[in-house]
């Protein structure tokens, strides 16, 4: 009798474990995003990526609601957006742009949105009127950390990568930069919590620098704690600005001799592709620079963009690269190429954020945006509005219509022309 009972009590485990099997399998294929990883997400060109802020004014005190971000999120799932990069944890928007992501996922199953969250670091009094000492690490950065951490375990669903610093090493940021050492250290750290279930393991973790940070410049980079670090993060995220480099190195740019007999149009198509070149150099520089160190990893593009207004070093009294056109075709080339290659890329970025240059409304920073902050979409993107992809969408109330009022001859009569390389040598 006793064999009986425990033949039925063995059956009546084994359907309560198929059942439990088939009800996760069934959440599973409800929500495929649980499963996906930062492995399977970069590199992968169904997975594009974009740089995002929401900030509307020319301050970050005013933080877009969770509404706001919801909009956004929609905007950028529209055209095929599905991992984000963010760059703080001390502010409000992070915490509720993963709000807003859970909400959107809540509404529909379908709806698939990740995250590469930034804790920022900074060196000791940086960003006060006292003198940085970029030889000892903020007090701030414990905490930066922390919040990251405690997000990363929150919405674990969500966010897939942890970057330690925005361009936090590399030494034109006068401001703030650290030693390699510090954010050796931090990165360690969440390794660390990996190993030890404290992070989930499939997290990856990067810092995310200019390319001269990562070895691929000048040789005062080239010390023993990057070469640590290198080996340290899950991969390594570079930033390369061609467009800055019109106005600091200006050799690339500009029209050839050989183009001068070209058509306008043609001609800027040229300079763009020299843009697009420019970057491969840079990313094969850091490339190179990890081969000779013996290191075999992924290399994403964490930053790179270019702005649609100037008046600046950048405008028509610096090195007429600021256009809306200029734009246009940075943003496809640099798709193309990086699509191609299994590279993400993290362009920078999907809004114009006026608080960057707040006392300067026309300051190439509040223009890197591939939409307008009243929810224009800039040349860039015009084709994915005359394909409908925006349709019943909107910005603070705004539908998606096109800058120019989708007329291409007025756009085009705000293009520059560069000037020669010649001339570029002569004016240096």
């Amino acid at each position: 009798m006793r064999s009986r009972y425990n033949i039925v009590f063995i059956a009546v485990i084994a359907l309560l474990i198929w059942s439990c099997n088939q009800k996760q399998k069934k959440e599973e294929v409800m929500h495929p995003q649980n499963k996906v990883t930062a492995k399977d997400i970069l590199g992968n060109p169904d997975y594009l990526a974009i740089s995002y802020g929401g900030y509307r004014k020319t301050t970050r005190d005013i933080q877009p609601t969770v509404e706001q971000l919801k909009e956004d999120m929609k905007i950028l799932y529209a055209m095929n957006i599905r991992l984000l990069r963010t760059y703080n944890v001390q502010l409000a928007q992070a915490s509720n742009l993963l709000k807003a992501i859970t909400e959107l996922k809540a509404e529909d199953n379908n709806f698939e949105m990740y995250v590469m969250l930034g804790a920022w670091i900074d060196c000791k009094n940086a960003w006060t009127d006292k003198t940085p000492d970029h030889n000892v690490e903020s007090e701030q950065n414990e905490g930066e950390i922390a919040r990251a951490v405690a997000l990363a375990n929150q919405y674990p669903d969500i966010v897939k990568v942890i970057a330690v610093g925005n361009e936090a090493m590399v030494k034109w940021a006068t401001s703030y930069y650290v030693q390699p050492n510090v954010i050796l250290k931090w990165v360690t750290h969440l390794q660390n919590l990996k190993a030890d279930g404290k992070l989930p393991k499939d997290l990856w973790i990067t810092s995310s620098d200019d390319f001269a940070s990562w070895g691929g410049g000048d040789e005062t980079y080239h010390v023993k704690d990057l070469e640590e670090l290198i080996k340290a993060v899950d991969y390594v995220s570079m930033h390369t600005y061609p467009y800055h480099n019109t106005h600091y190195n200006p050799q690339f740019w500009g029209i050839a001799k050989e183009e001068d007999s070209l058509p306008n149009q043609q001609k800027i198509e040229a300079a763009m592709l020299r843009a697009r070149a420019f970057a491969k150099k840079q990313y094969d520089s850091v490339s190179n620079y990890m081969k000779n160190l013996g290191v075999d990893k992924p290399i994403h593009i964490g930053e790179t963009g270019w702005a649609s207004v100037s008046n600046g070093f950048y405008g028509p009294k610096g090195s007429m690269a600021t256009d809306e056109y200029k734009e246009g075709l940075y943003y496809k080339y640099m798709r193309e190429w990086t699509n191609e290659a299994g590279i993400s890329c993290f362009y920078f970025e999907a809004f114009d954020e006026p608080w960057k240059d707040a006392h300067n409304e026309k300051g190439s920073e509040n223009h890197f945006g591939l939409f307008t902050v009243d929810g224009k979409a800039k040349y860039a993107l015009w084709d994915l509005v005359d394909k409908g992809v925006f349709d019943g969408l909107t910005r603070d109330g705004n539908t998606i219509t096109k800058t120019y009022d989708g007329d291409e001859k007025m756009l085009l009569k705000d293009v520059l022309l560069p000037a020669t390389k010649e001339e570029l040598v002569l004016e240096e």
